[in-house]
């Protein structure tokens, strides 16, 4: 994903930045919640995230991709009606052209009232952004700039086949998310980030296919994490945003979910808004004080499961399936 620097919006998340987390714990509601929040074990979640960064990178053409996309597959079919790849070639900024694959499981398929929550499943192939400039081109674990997103939805699959939702349910793993532009490198024009959300929305997996909202989930594992409402999504898709950030609110997530204006965010939500019909959010830790807009250890060898935090995964994941249960 790649951050705009916008100085209007770095004003005002300067001015509201000492608001997230000024009296931090690590219990799980931050907030009395008004209503008790959905089941959603956080060790499994961290086991699925833990589990793709077992195997390595998960970089284009390398042998950790594959077998990641094929454990992905597999767990996603044992909780899901349906599962299955999409496949596509993944023409990349630097002229290569790679075998890339969207994973996509459903829910009830056949219902027409859908719901879709994505995130992308690939990690990045340099680390651009370590502080050592040794470590530049080598390719991270993307625990949390990947990892932590899909563990979630791997963990809210798990939850929806033990109580079934009233809409059907669509979760998409993008591929080729995070092959965007080295940093310091001059790319031709183009569209090189989010390439998996770029297929996806220009071939949805059916045919005129219809979602009442999408919900995109990036680097949702980091400790003390903020979400502040990235502008993207309040450009396209603002009720959306609403809804969820009140639904946090509820259950008592309202010091991560910040109802206030974040940062202006290339991610795969913004191909989906430009390419489809689907609205959708992204769901992403915005960090205001850091130099890049996101974590420290974004685009870092730093970027591993060591700097995942449970509790911030299970926030996340309650939020989602509360939202999902309130669909009738």
């Amino acid at each position: 994903m790649k951050f705009h620097k916008t100085l209007f919006l770095l004003a005002l998340l300067c001015l509201s930045v000492t608001s997230c987390h000024n009296k931090k714990n690590t219990s799980n509601n931050e907030v009395n919640p008004v209503v008790a929040p959905p089941d959603f074990d956080v060790d499994s979640a961290y086991a699925y995230v833990k589990a793709q960064t077992d195997f390595g990178p998960r970089t284009l053409g390398s042998d950790a991709h594959a077998a990641c996309r094929d454990y992905l597959l597999k767990q996603l079919a044992s909780f899901c009606d349906t599962a299955y790849l999409q496949s596509f070639t993944a023409h990349t900024y630097d002229g290569h052209n790679w075998q890339a694959d969207n994973i996509i499981a459903s829910f009830s398929p056949q219902n027409p009232e859908r719901v879709v929550l994505a995130a992308h499943w690939d990690a990045r192939p340099f680390a651009d952004h370590d502080p050592n400039p040794a470590n530049r081109d080598k390719a991270i674990d993307g625990a949390n700039d990947g990892a932590s997103g899909v563990g979630v939805l791997l963990e809210v699959a798990r939850q929806l086949q033990k109580n079934r939702p009233d809409v059907g349910v669509d979760i998409v793993l993008f591929d080729a998310e995070d092959y965007g532009p080295k940093e310091g490198v001059e790319a031709p024009s183009g569209e090189w980030w989010g390439l998996g959300s770029q297929y996806w929305a220009k071939n949805p997996h059916q045919s005129g296919y219809r979602a009442r909202y999408g919900i995109l989930l990036d680097m949702v594992g980091a400790p003390n994490a903020c979400f502040y409402q990235e502008q993207f999504s309040m450009r396209d898709a603002q009720p959306v945003v609403a809804n969820v950030w009140a639904t946090a609110y509820e259950i008592g997530y309202g010091s991560y979910f910040i109802n206030k204006p974040g940062g202006v965010i290339t991610d795969d939500h913004y191909y989906v808004n430009k390419f489809s019909s689907v609205r959708m959010i992204d769901i992403i830790h915005y960090d205001a004080v850091s130099g890049t807009g996101f974590p420290p250890v974004w685009h870092t060898l730093d970027d591993n499961i060591q700097h995942i935090d449970k509790n911030t995964l299970g926030v996340v994941g309650r939020t989602l399936l509360q939202v999902i249960k309130k669909e009738k």
